[in-house]
């Protein structure tokens, strides 16, 4: 992990980043709060069921806010002023942490463009989190395709949102920490303008455990899960548009889910989870976006 120091004593100090894990126990977190951009902007463009509630969307996201904190991660909030981009409040997409830096994406949807820098910058002035690498113009990709199975394999899902030039990148980017790169193709199903990521069909929650929405997973990602030993459970289809996959696990088999998800919320506890949830209608079901995109580890640790 990232800017281990010496104390005075000798020892060293706990590293402030490094999250190539979507499981080990959360320590930081960024988040952006919804602001006037999201009480501004026209839903059609943005693929927004309705017009959003500013308010309303506030306190869902004030609620997950304090399951974070709750479990004891600290929650830095990135409020640089993005007028016209009310989807920056899903601060997982336009970059990711390593133990070495920030890897700063692209964003596949044009109306996002802006948001990579001016979340860096965050990372490096707030939170010490310094660049590692740049995609650059001709690669896409975004965060929600990204899911790392362990912190040396990094599986990327190829769509409307993230090109296989912007897997070709990353794979050069994290070359020099031994990690693997494995692509897979993501169905069309809602077309360009909807929000279908790796990690809208899948969210890990133990070294061994997922939560998956099969018929739309990519077979050749189930099989490398099978062949790693990870079993799943399914999210029926009837949770899919309420957004029952996407989990954010804030420890092995400790994690975050919304609210109105009963069958997949009593499959998980089944396979020994501890499931809390928040409202999340208005913030995350009308805008596409669930626990996991609103929030952007800076630091997980298995030391924590």
């Amino acid at each position: 992990m990232g800017d281990v120091e010496l104390a005075p004593n000798g020892g060293a100090v706990k590293a402030r980043y490094g999250a190539q894990s979507m499981t080990a126990p959360l320590c930081r977190v960024v988040v952006r709060r919804p602001d006037a951009a999201l009480a501004d902007c026209d839903p059609g463009a943005f693929h927004y069921a309705s017009p959003p509630d500013l308010a309303r969307a506030q306190a869902q996201h004030d609620a997950c806010v304090a399951l974070l904190e709750g479990f004891g991660a600290e929650v830095p909030r990135h409020q640089a002023p993005l007028p016209e981009h009310p989807d920056a409040i899903f601060v997982h997409d336009p970059a990711i942490v390593t133990r070495s830096g920030t890897i700063v994406l692209r964003m596949g949807k044009a109306l996002r463009a802006g948001e990579e820098e001016a979340l860096a910058e965050h990372l490096k002035e707030e939170a010490g989190v310094p660049v590692m690498a740049r995609l650059d113009e001709s690669a896409r990709a975004e965060g929600g395709d990204l899911l790392w199975l362990d912190e040396s394999n990094l599986c990327v899902g190829l769509g409307y949102r993230t090109s296989q030039e912007g897997a070709r990148q990353l794979q050069a980017a994290l070359r020099p920490l031994k990690v693997e790169v494995h692509a897979f193709d993501l169905p069309a199903a809602g077309g360009p303008q909807a929000c279908l990521h790796l990690q809208s069909l899948v969210s890990l929650l133990d070294a061994d455990l997922a939560v998956v929405f099969p018929p739309l997973a990519p077979v050749r990602f189930l099989a490398l899960l099978a062949d790693r030993g990870v079993s799943w459970v399914e999210v029926p289809e009837s949770e899919m548009a309420t957004l029952g996959c996407n989990v954010l696990a804030l420890a092995p088999r400790r994690c975050v889910m919304l609210e109105g998800n009963p069958v997949t919320r009593a499959r998980l506890e089944a396979a020994g989870c501890e499931v809390a949830t928040f409202e999340g209608d208005e913030l995350c079901v009308k805008l596409e976006g669930g626990p996991t995109c609103l929030t952007r580890p800076v630091l997980r640790a298995a030391d924590r």
